[in-house]
């Protein structure tokens, strides 16, 4: 009999899944399928442990669907991507593997294993067939004229709408149920040998059906206030289906596909296309990190951005790190992110500003850290994010355009509700001074048991300005 191996990685479900559902194309082949996690490898990227978990709770509802198909889903361990290599090698020699069958991943090192697979394991005899899976339209198919990337994200988006208007990708179904279904026993997934951290299964409950659930819900009608909506961190205005495509567990050609049978008209630049605009942000990170494999190895795009002096400053980096500048909404926003590992994309936006705008500190600590502490962690995006936000990217954020974090508060959260919630210290503190606490103390002769602002914001900008400045000039 035949055997064909899936091999499973960011695209842990059986719908839309493109290397399952041509593993499963002959009804008389028998399919396995096998995850391999690599916790050195995981520990070197600064995987979350939050997303780590995530991973393997939804490991263990796919083992019981891939089951109910006929499908036994094995589960190894080994240090790194390179042993991963020889330990595929083997399991195919073990289960008599006749075909390999995998989606591929855009980051350097993960190309990098995979292009060792694709020259060994022919060597066994095993034919190996990889797939572009996780993108609406494969990296380098959406250009500008001159055959080149876009670096621009709004000229990009405009290309990949019409791409689209003009032919929907497939979306693929889940495969049949196999002859074998009813001998499938799935034994317990042992769990990765990383550090574990319970999450919040309410906002993020793992599986594909967890996931199905949540983006039916979110395109029935919240898609539709999403842009009144995404900027306030104190309302549910987000789909928060982040951490599903991140892992896979959902693929944008779903979110598509059910997007339109919602609105049908959300590519014309209806409400609804507002949401589907940020998958397109997606996109265009994936594409520039295949197009700019630099990206993966921490390299701004803008050149001359290699000269800011940043400050290094470990009291600084602390205090942002543990939500205590002195700034609420900052604060609050990195709270979040540590309780939950998640955080709202605007806090994102200003939490990444301060660290850069006001604490002049490299951006390359804080997308370490985000990406160590987020369940919806991608490298892309995160780096996509970051650079936007220093001014170091392409199409990123002019250098001089600096976000006040106390008037971000004023306006994103004007009451302090979401302040309030993830700061209890500064619960009495009146409306008026939310965003300005220690003002409020001074004036009432008030104790507050919350950090004075580690920096001047009028004092820092300037500074932040100067370096920028100086940096620019220095390759003139």
């Amino acid at each position: 009999m035949t055997t064909h191996l899936v091999w499973l990685r960011n695209d842990l479900r059986i719908h839309d899944n493109h290397a399952l559902y041509a593993a499963c194309r002959s009804a008389s082949a028998r399919v396995i399928a096998l995850f391999i996690a690599t916790p050195q490898q995981w520990q070197q990227h600064h995987l979350a442990a939050k997303q780590a978990e995530f991973i393997w709770l939804s490991l263990q509802e796919l083992q019981q669907v891939l089951a109910e198909k006929g499908i036994e889903l094995h589960l190894r361990q080994c240090d790194n991507f390179s042993d991963s290599v020889s330990l595929l090698q083997t399991f195919c020699r073990e289960q008599q593997v006749d075909r390999l069958f995998y989606n591929y991943q855009y980051e350097v090192n993960e190309r990098q294993r995979d292009a060792a697979v694709e020259r060994q394991l022919p060597d066994d005899g095993v034919e190996v067939q990889g797939f572009d899976d996780s993108l609406l339209l494969p990296p380098g198919s959406v250009l500008t004229g001159s055959r080149e990337m876009y670096k621009v994200f709004t000229p990009f988006s405009k290309a990949l709408v019409k791409r689209l208007q003009q032919g929907l990708p497939e979306c693929l179904p889940a495969p049949q149920k196999r002859a074998e279904a009813d001998t499938i026993k799935p034994t317990p997934l042992k769990p990765f040998d990383y550090p574990r951290e319970e999450i919040d299964a309410s906002l993020f409950a793992p599986g594909e059906k967890a996931a199905l659930a949540r983006l039916r819900e979110f395109c029935q009608q919240p898609v539709e206030d999403y842009g009144d909506q995404r900027d306030l961190p104190a309302i549910d205005g987000t789909s928060r289906l982040s951490v599903y495509l991140a892992t896979g567990v959902l693929s944008p050609r779903q979110c598509l596909h059910r997007l339109l049978q919602h609105h049908p008209q959300a590519l014309e630049g209806t409400k609804a296309f507002v949401w589907f605009n940020e998958l397109v942000w997606r996109e265009f990170y994936r594409h520039l990190l295949v197009a700019y494999p630099q990206v993966c190895r921490h390299q701004p795009f803008v050149s001359w951005s290699k000269n800011i002096r940043w400050r290094s400053n470990e009291k600084h980096l602390t205090a942002w790190q543990q939500g205590k500048t002195g700034y609420p909404i900052v604060d609050a926003a990195m709270r979040q992110l540590n309780q939950l590992g998640w955080m709202h994309n605007r806090l994102r936006m200003i939490a990444a500003s301060f660290l850069i705008k006001d604490l002049l500190i490299d951006w390359r600590e804080g997308e370490r850290y985000f990406i160590s502490q987020l369940i919806d962690g991608d490298l892309a995006a995160n780096n996509g994010g970051w650079q936007w936000a220093a001014s170091t990217g392409t199409d990123s954020v002019p250098y001089f355009r600096i976000f006040n974090p106390t008037t971000q508060g004023e306006r994103f959260d004007s009451k302090g509700e979401f302040i309030r919630r993830w700061l209890p210290e500064l619960r009495d503190v009146p409306e008026k001074y939310i965003h300005q606490p220690h003002l409020w103390a001074q004036k009432n002769q008030q104790s507050l048991d919350y950090p004075a602002p580690i920096v001047d914001h009028k004092q820092a900008r300037q500074q932040t300005l100067d370096a920028f400045e100086a940096a620019r000039k220095q390759t003139d």
